[in-house]
């Protein structure tokens, strides 16, 4: 496997398995190159590229971006996106992953120092402005939705603000989703996602006890919408045992798996199901030819994926 630094450590990192997890557009796999769609826009042509093998192996390129930051980079960069976190939990996740000692071979890198957990300071209410934007409405999340999830604008021009709040309901983090584009970042500093769970609080305060899961907050928004079911999201590919204590905690009884419809997204239900089992019930959502909840929305309206869930809420 082709070596990567993190921090200053040096591992060999899959990075084509790394890749496969997720669906590309126009995918062509080398053998020392992934050429496809670029991921950080709606594109339909293969202007985008991963290097998997040597000096340079995981480095991308994307020909068409119109945002400097993401024209190229390194593979954390691009892991991080895919997996829709933050380039520091990207980071903790390969070193977790790939900086273990297999038998027989030698350490490859220096022990990791053990930190204090940090206290993260509340965010002001004032970080986001509650408005209904309309971005999420071409998504197909109505303005009843999102002031259900208190969605809005911060003081980025072109970038809808989507909260994070604890089961109470105190602000804790941002993310920022590009309005054009499929760019995204957090509020720098704030509570790292992969101790919260998107929607909690409108489960606390609405006394919700069957909910979605999914992986992104426009899903999670998008079952909402239909009338259905309450979403909740966990802000990536992963979920973690902190999130599961989060759902424990909370008033729901029966959890639809609505990760997405692809090899990270099954990963994403299995892992939930391996430590929720006992906690609540399960309830398997099939998209069909679809890529996940937002998706269906668009494709076929509320009424169609409000037929997958089978059963209505009263907002």
């Amino acid at each position: 496997m082709p070596n990567v630094k993190i921090r200053s450590h040096t591992l060999d990192i899959d990075i084509e398995g790394e890749l496969r997890q997720y669906d590309w557009t126009r995918p062509r796999w080398t053998s020392d190159k992934l050429i496809a769609a670029s991921p950080f826009r709606y594109d339909q042509t293969p202007s985008f590229y991963v290097n998997l093998e040597g000096d340079y192996a995981g480095v991308f390129g994307d020909s068409g971006a119109f945002n400097e930051e993401y024209a190229s980079g390194g593979f954390v960069k691009l892991l991080s996106f895919l997996r829709q976190e933050t380039y520091e939990e990207t980071e903790s996740y390969l070193l977790a992953e790939y900086g273990r000692i297999e038998p027989g071979a030698a350490l490859k890198m220096p022990p990791i120092k053990l930190e204090l957990p940090r206290k993260f300071e509340l965010l002001s209410e004032s970080t986001v402005t509650p408005a209904t934007s309309q971005y999420l409405l071409r998504r197909g999340s109505d303005a009843e939705t999102q002031a259900i999830y208190g969605t809005g604008y911060g003081k980025q021009h072109g970038f809808t603000a989507i909260p994070w709040r604890k089961p109470n309901g105190d602000l804790v983090n941002v993310k920022y989703r590009a309005t054009r584009g499929k760019l995204f970042f957090y509020e720098k500093g704030a509570h790292p996602i992969r101790q919260l769970v998107y929607g909690i609080d409108v489960i606390h305060r609405l006394n919700v006890r069957e909910a979605a899961i999914c992986e992104a907050e426009i899903d999670a928004m998008s079952f909402a919408t239909t009338g259905a079911v309450f979403g909740i999201a966990a802000g990536g590919v992963t979920f973690t045992e902190a999130q599961a204590d989060i759902v424990k905690r909370s008033p729901i009884e029966t959890l639809l798996l609505a990760g997405d419809n692809d090899k990270a997204g099954a990963k994403f239900n299995r892992e939930i199901k391996r430590l929720l089992r006992g906690h609540v019930r399960f309830r398997d959502v099939d998209y069909s030819a679809y890529k996940d909840a937002n998706e269906m929305l668009k494709a076929s309206g509320t009424n169609g994926l409000r037929d997958l869930v089978g059963f209505s809420m009263s907002k």
